[in-house]
């Protein structure tokens, strides 16, 4: 019997033990955040190091502008120190954040997306909601105690802040619009004699396409006498098949987080992908590059990129990525994209947005709120969509004498005014209200991405001569779901919700004491079966 009670009490102390360890390991960065609350005054004698992640490609004049605004912040603020980490692309930032969310080291104000704030918010309490310090009447838009003349609420583009809207809260203020566009060789689709419409439609895109894959007796193609020709070359698949879907009235989701993508009509728009794919007419950014660089060497008549790549773009543009004896000239025309119904156009609205990441001190975050207003003043606003075809999100910016001056100087030079940049712009600010956004859940970026893959999927496949029919689509439907875990959002999105997938999958230090406790009960029962054949034995 004393073995028996000593086994028990060294199984239950090393429990114990585990747990408590487990316990110590895990709480830094699981337990969450206390919710923010603003505070009455702001400290300015109290010294704050904030960072600030962002997005840069190549344009040195974006970063100047980061830095500028950060110095001319700082000079208002100088209890304020802001430190700058520019990121290649968006994604990196996710992957960053979502790694940093676990250890309570995210950035304090950053640049992202809808989307992927809607996986940040599974951190408790991580992400700021906005709409009170909106309201402030001392530190929100166009508060009392600003050092700066920022947009008030009302000066703010309704359509463009309505984007950063989800889950009953504002997380995010918008920084830049874009959408996607068209860049067109003009000359080259007159030359195979068409005449471009005032609208595009899918139609004309596709015959045009197919005509230029004509080749002469020695394997040049006819319209540029070279031996590389990619007619339509689409950046963004995602927002290719979103847009068809949208423009078809066709489901991708609900905004509770449903899946609709794998729909007949997304069949149907992937065999005209794959009809064109196979002709060699149409390929994609992944399979292919840029689709700039094709269009500026004379191997692409149709581009699709966003508003935001127009300096590259066009035989002029500033930010040619090719050499120059690869240069062919040629017209550049900026048209809206390829639609279906010409008389009810939609396009996508796109663009970075700014989050404001929670922390222990309320100042911390009031500092990191004050710097993410900032970045809506019009000297950064104003400098910022001058470097590409981005526009301003705030009525303040748009309507200033000092953009519209800018705007009415479209061809003035390649550079600060190239016209093909400034044009792009135009189209978009004429198009807002034909501008949407997809729904934002938790698991919607990785829906995005299901949604390009079927296309890069189907081109990759007609590439390697494979049959896009029935079976094709049915098997490519179930890989991409599985390989984005769709069928777990939808069964989130349910009404029948199991308790494993509404709390998502347990911790790892959950996992580890549950482990535990499984191993010192299975231990007790074989210590317990033991001692009864033992005494069962003495019995005989």
């Amino acid at each position: 019997m004393m073995r028996w009670k000593k086994l028990v009490s060294t199984l239950t102390l090393a429990v114990l033990l585990v747990g408590s360890c487990l316990g110590l390991t895990g709480c830094h960065g699981t337990k969450g955040l206390s919710a923010f609350a603003i505070p009455e005054e702001f400290d300015t004698s109290k010294e704050y190091e904030i960072t600030f992640w962002a997005k840069n490609d190549t344009n040195k004049t974006q970063t100047e502008i980061y830095e500028k605004a950060i110095a001319d912040f700082q000079k208002l603020y100088p209890n304020i120190k802001v430190s700058l980490r520019l990121y290649t692309d968006y994604g990196r930032i996710y992957n960053d954040v979502i790694t940093n969310i676990a250890t309570n080291t995210t950035p304090n104000v950053c640049i992202t997306y809808p989307d992927h704030i809607a996986t940040y918010l599974t951190g408790v309490n991580q992400v700021v909601p906005l709409e009170e310090l909106f309201a402030d009447d001392k530190y929100g838009l166009g508060g009392s105690e600003l050092r700066f003349d920022g947009p008030t609420y009302e000066e703010m583009i309704p359509k463009f802040l309505e984007e950063c809207s989800f889950n009953g809260h504002y997380y995010a203020i918008p920084y830049m619009r874009s959408s996607e566009v068209c860049y067109v060789n003009k000359t080259y689709v007159e030359r195979l004699g068409y005449t471009l419409p005032e609208k595009l439609t899918w139609d004309f895109v596709w015959q045009v396409s197919e005509a230029a894959m004509a080749k002469d007796g020695e394997e040049n193609f006819l319209v540029n006498g070279q031996k590389v020709m990619i007619p339509f070359i689409y950046k963004s698949t995602d927002n290719m098949m979103i847009q068809m879907l949208r423009q078809k009235g066709a489901g991708y989701s609900t905004n509770d987080g449903q899946i609709q993508l794998f729909n007949d009509t997304t069949k149907e728009l992937l065999y005209t992908v794959a009809e064109h794919g196979r002709t060699g007419a149409f390929s994609t950014f992944k399979i292919s590059s840029y689709p700039a660089n094709f269009l500026n060497a004379g191997q692409c008549i149709f581009a699709i990129d966003s508003t935001a790549g127009a300096t590259w773009m066009g035989s002029d543009a500033p930010l040619c990525d090719i050499a120059e004896d690869k240069l062919v000239q040629f017209e550049t025309v900026v048209m809206e994209l390829p639609q279906f119904d010409t008389e009810n156009p939609q396009m996508i609205s796109q663009g970075p947005s700014v989050c404001v990441f929670n922390k222990e001190d309320s100042g911390e975050v009031l500092a990191s709120w004050l710097f993410a207003q900032y970045l809506l003043t019009n000297d950064v606003q104003i400098a910022y969509a001058q470097t590409e075809g981005y526009v301003p999100v705030t009525s303040k910016a748009r309507e200033s004498a000092e953009y519209q001056d800018y705007l009415s100087r479209a061809g003035e030079d390649n550079n600060k005014y190239y016209d093909v940049k400034i044009r792009a712009t135009q189209l978009l600010l004429e198009n807002v209200d034909n501008t949407f956004v997809t729904p934002v859940f938790n698991g919607s970026a990785s829906l995005r991405d299901a949604a390009g893959q079927l296309i890069e999927n189907t081109v990759k496949a007609v590439r390697r001569s494979q049959t896009v029919d029935e079976a094709f689509v049915t098997k490519l439907y179930a890989d991409v779901n599985s390989l984005y875990r769709l069928d777990q959002l939808s069964v989130q999105a349910g009404s029948e919700v199991s308790g494993k997938t509404q709390l998502g999958e347990l911790p790892q230090t959950a996992v580890l004491l549950l482990s535990a406790l499984m191993l010192a009960w299975v231990l007790i029962g074989l210590y317990v079966g033991r001692e009864f054949v033992k005494n069962k034995k003495k019995k005989k």
